[in-house]
């Protein structure tokens, strides 16, 4: 079977032609943007071949056509930056881990859709998800993603997630030695706090990408999150926010209209963000003054 190649402008794609339709079979090259094309060779393509794109580590958005009808096993696997993914939600053969261990990834959006939609914007952000942080094969159901069933399952799965004891694996990965002897990964309070971290984010994502979320779960996920800002026992909330998203606008004001930010954890929040995050530090000083402001106005109203 010959492997022909065409050209990215930045690598080239690897593909064979059999019973009239492409297969991609591999890429070379480094492209950080890349959209397959419909048709090669005068030929559709029908399908990502198995580890296609296995460890590339240029790759961060890629986009396949609507002739797309399989994508074999590992095809995207253990591409550490990849962050995007656009293709056809429609009934198609998928194999086993196509995106197996990709950390970065955050959004597998329907290639034919509205973006601008916030809708079709919250289902690429959770059907991530369920990939990754849920490991919920069953929600990678591009026909049915964004249904209320769907999304109902999703929750679901979220909230088993959320409910698990923080210590829960912790004996099982040290019977197995799945950690080395003597590192942190040992130690279980970094073990639990490292478990709630992952249960912050999860709440943080399905808040920030609310939709069809019911108001009993919506009220969950925010008293968890509430439970663990700066001043709390536990800060993970916090820590997410600033070790993860220390530049990114939207997270703070999340946190505010959360409640998270008050007169008694400010001041601690300024001494962590220090010198760094000028702009996020500046937002915060403005809200508190704003904050204060209305509060100290209201008193003396009582007055």
């Amino acid at each position: 079977m010959q492997i022909r190649e065409s050209d990215t402008g930045h690598g080239s794609l690897q593909y064979v032609v059999t019973d009239g339709g492409a297969t991609v079979v591999g890429y070379r090259g480094g492209d950080t943007e890349l959209t397959i094309p419909e048709v090669i060779d005068e030929c559709p393509v029908t399908r990502i071949g198995r580890k296609a794109f296995l460890s590339n580590k240029a790759l961060r958005q890629i986009a396949l056509p609507e002739s797309v009808a399989r994508i074999d096993d590992w095809a995207f696997a253990y591409c550490s930056k990849l962050n995007r993914v656009s293709l056809p939600y429609h009934r198609m053969e998928i194999g086993q881990g196509i995106f197996k261990e990709c950390p970065a990834l955050e959004q597998i959006a329907d290639e034919s859709a509205d973006g601008r939609e916030k809708k079709t914007e919250d289902v690429a952000y959770l059907l991530a998800a369920a990939v990754g942080r849920l490991e919920a094969f069953y929600l990678f159901d591009f026909e049915n993603a964004g249904t209320a069933e769907w999304l109902a399952q999703w929750d679901s799965r979220m909230l088993s997630v959320m409910e698990r004891a923080d210590d829960d694996g912790f004996s099982k990965m040290l019977l197995c030695g799945e950690e080395d002897y003597g590192s942190r990964e040992n130690d279980p309070d970094y073990y639990r706090e490292q478990r709630r971290r992952e249960k912050v984010r999860l709440a943080l994502l399905r808040l920030m990408h609310d939709h069809g979320l019911e108001e009993s779960v919506r009220v969950r996920l925010k008293d968890y999150l509430l439970a663990r800002v700066k001043g709390c026992g536990t800060e993970e909330t916090w820590k997410v926010i600033l070790e993860e998203h220390g530049d990114e606008l939207a997270y703070y004001q999340f946190l505010t209209e959360l409640g998270g930010v008050n007169a008694h954890n400010f001041q601690a929040m300024m001494e962590d963000l220090a010198e760094s995050h000028t702009e996020m530090k500046a937002y915060l000083m403005k809200y508190h003054g704003e904050s204060c402001a209305g509060q100290d106005a209201f008193a003396a109203f009582s007055l």
